[in-house]
């Protein structure tokens, strides 16, 4: 099944659960479930093929959102989804994993590795020879042009699970991209609070929290990503989360540059233009590869020293400005008021809207709603000093963070 073909869910089912019988026939699986669309589809397909032979967990990273993992179990294991599932408290150990990592790519390696042993531990206990997973079509693309690692691309990057982990892999949803994954999901009959849940990365909000981890920016991270979550899921944007960045800031060159073209675009106008980098750089894309790259920081106040209210077409013109100046950025973030505070980090709010994931446009935010989070996040986050809306698209950012 491929995605040029007339996609019919119904048939998807069924193909995969006698495709999945005949792979496992008596034997055990297992699978990792987070409580998102492609895992939870995974588990029941499986579940359908090989009924009580399949185990499922929830691994505890610490990277997961505010009460997540005991509410995820919950959901799961209760009708009408019904899939006993067992929390597995690892936290200690993933923090350890990532200690003093900052390069996106080497976190996510290092939460692969971690991952896959505590799964490894799993099936050994379990006595199970197989790992089912959620892998998707956008993750494979991502991760074999070079974009950023998904944590569960594997065998499609030559790694012999058997041999490295001691399972064999059992991917279901590998020809599909997110939006056919829901509509598999809602055929399962998997209710919409999770057939049509916010996308989460594997490694959780360790990509979220940018640069170097520590217990207390990640706690910052998960109170900022639940007022962002909270504020905009009303407005069902495709995909918005939150991202926790160092604040300290960078000689930039090209400073000067930018905010005369910026400040022209605005012509007729006595706007005050400010242009920063920030010291942290994150994930982009360039040329269809993969970008480790600068951040920079955009201000616009007016006579008075108040913010001025952008609408998308403007945010994207000044983005543009910036991109096109410089080859290295990676993303472009708009302050979103003039309130700024002492604090060690700054807060990023993420909306985008995509149908495929592989591409992606910044949503358009009503000011108002933007300002109410940058509100509740400064109230209610200790140690930020501003919240800024990222304009970037993707490409030429990657969606996540990172």
């Amino acid at each position: 099944m491929t995605e040029k073909d007339v996609f019919n869910p119904q048939k998807f089912i069924r193909e995969q659960v006698s495709e999945i019988k005949k792979v496992l026939g008596e034997e055990r699986a297992i699978i990792a479930c987070s409580g998102g669309v492609d895992s939870t589809t995974c588990a029941l397909l499986t579940r359908k093929a090989v009924g009580r032979n399949l185990i499922c967990v929830f691994i505890d990273t610490n990277f997961m959102r505010l009460n997540e993992p005991t509410e995820v179990v919950k959901t799961l294991s209760s009708p009408p989804i019904e899939l006993p599932v067992k929390l597995i408290l690892s936290q200690k150990r993933f923090m350890e994993a990532l200690r003093g990592l900052e390069d996106a790519e080497e976190k996510r390696k290092a939460f692969r590795n971690t991952f896959y042993s505590v799964l490894r531990e799993v099936a050994e206990e379990e006595k199970s020879q197989f790992l089912v997973q959620g892998t998707i079509l956008a993750d494979i693309i991502e991760t074999v042009k070079g974009i950023k690692t998904q944590h569960n691309v594997l065998e499609q990057m030559k790694i012999d699970t058997r041999e490295v982990y001691g399972f064999k892999l059992i991917e279901p949803l590998v020809s599909l991209y997110k939006f056919r994954v829901r509509e598999v999901a809602r055929c399962l009959g998997i209710p919409l609070d999770s057939s049509e849940r916010q996308p989460f990365p594997g490694p959780g909000l360790s990509v979220r929290v940018v640069g170097k981890i520590t217990q207390s920016k990640l706690d910052v991270e998960k109170i900022a990503n639940e007022i962002v979550e909270k504020n905009l899921k009303k407005l069902q944007p495709k995909q918005y989360f939150s991202a926790t960045l160092d604040s300290e800031t960078e000689g930039y060159s090209k400073s000067g540059e930018i905010e005369n073209e910026i400040a022209e675009l605005l012509k007729g106008k006595e706007f005050s233009v400010k242009v920063q980098s920030l010291t942290t750089k994150a994930t982009g894309i360039r040329g269809g590869s993969r970008l480790y790259g600068k951040v920079i920081t955009v201000s616009v106040k007016d006579k008075k020293g108040k913010s001025v209210e952008l609408n998308r077409s403007s945010l994207e013109k000044i983005q543009n400005i910036v991109i096109k100046n410089d080859a290295n950025v990676s993303r472009v973030l708009y302050q979103i008021t003039d309130t700024v505070k002492r604090g060690m980090w700054l807060i990023a709010v993420r909306s985008v809207e995509t149908v495929d994931f592989i591409t992606a446009s910044i949503s358009e935010i009503p000011m108002h709603n933007l300002k109410e989070m940058n509100e509740q996040i400064l109230k209610s986050c200790k140690d930020v000093s501003a919240v800024y809306y990222d304009i970037t698209p993707k490409p030429p950012a990657s969606i996540e963070f990172e």
